[in-house]
Parts: C-alpha cells; structure tokens; sequence
C-alpha cells in the first residue's frame, strides 16, 4: 500500500484562547471536525486525531467521521507527546509516511495536504514542510524513515527543529495558508472575518 497517514494534533488544553479552540464554530462545524473533514477529503490514507485534554468533547466532534483516536495521557507536557503518541498509534501500519497537521490551521485544504505527499514521491525528500511567515512547520510530510527523529523529541518540542535540523532532507513548500492559526480570540477573529 502507497498510504501515507495524517495525524491531526488537537491534544491541547487551548491556554490562549481560554476554551477549547477544537470546539470553535466554523463555518458552521466545530474547528475539529472542519479540520478531519479536510484531512479525509485529502485521501491520503488513515486519519488519526490525538486528543488529550477535553477528549469526550472533542469524540462528539468528529462523531460519525471515518477517523481513529489515539488518546495522548502526556498531553499537558507538550506538543511531543502528541506526535509520539500519533506516531504510536501507526507502528504496525503499512505506510510509507505520515503528515502532521494542526485542528487549528483552517484555511490549510485537502489540496495542500495531498501535495505534500505529492512532493515527496517527486523529489524523493524524507520531509516535506511547510513555508511560512520566516520559519518552517506543519503541516509537514515526514517519511517512515525518518519517525526515530520524531519518536526522539522532548516533550516540549514540536517538529520545526527536525525540518530545519536536517536541511538536505528536507524540501520547504512555501504554504501562505498555514500561517492562520487560531491561539487567540483575535486569531479567531480575523479566521471567520476573513469570510474565507
């Protein structure tokens, strides 16, 4: 099989925002369920949300969706635990790689995340990031050969260090979309006001 996972990070406890970002309206759906629904619609292969904090909430989210939950008991040490625990989750799959995406990227589409697979088998690069605002970040294909990298992150990292730390491995995709995340209410502000 030729699959590639998507694992979707929505484990947080959404400190910023001061209620549970997942559960945000928009456009008329949970800001969870309009980020699997993207992840679904991108056909890459199995979805997997990691959830954490808020998890009987965010299970009603995504109710009736064709996704797997990996539950993520570390969360509250960080961003790592939640890439581990995805990763986990997908040992024993027959895949050739994962994409790592956030809840909280909504204008990121179902084109965006097929063209990161799309960019690997092109280029033969084990990762394949997403350019924006002066750094480098999800959503980001990682190859299966390269998971030791994630599996070894402290619990407080994300992935930007293992994008920027490898450079020859990596092919950067400048991706404008990603660079809306919603941490704050004025992030979710200009998201829905943006009409997008």
């Amino acid at each position: 099989m030729n699959q590639s996972a998507i694992i979707l990070l929505a484990a947080g406890n959404s400190t910023r925002m001061g209620s549970p970002k997942q559960l945000l309206d928009f456009r008329g759906r949970p800001l969870l369920r309009h980020a699997v629904e993207t992840a679904l619609a991108a056909e890459c292969g199995p979805v997997v949300v990691v959830l954490g904090a808020h998890e009987m909430e965010m299970r009603a989210a995504v109710e009736g969706l064709a996704v797997e939950i990996a539950i993520n008991p570390h969360w509250a040490e960080g961003m790592g635990t939640s890439i581990q625990a995805g990763l986990d989750h997908l040992q024993a799959r027959d895949i050739v790689g994962a994409i790592l995406a956030l809840a909280d990227q909504p204008m990121v589409t179902a084109g965006i995340l097929r063209g990161l697979v799309e960019q690997h088998l092109q280029s033969g690069k084990a990762i394949v990031a997403s350019r924006y605002s002066g750094t480098a970040g999800v959503p980001a294909f990682f190859a299966r050969g390269s998971f030791p990298l994630l599996m070894a992150l402290k619990p407080d990292q994300g992935c930007k260090g293992v994008i920027l730390g490898h450079p020859d491995d990596a092919l950067l995709v400048d991706c404008a979309e990603a660079a809306m995340d919603i941490d704050t209410p004025d992030d979710y502000a200009r998201a829905v006001g943006g009409g997008q």
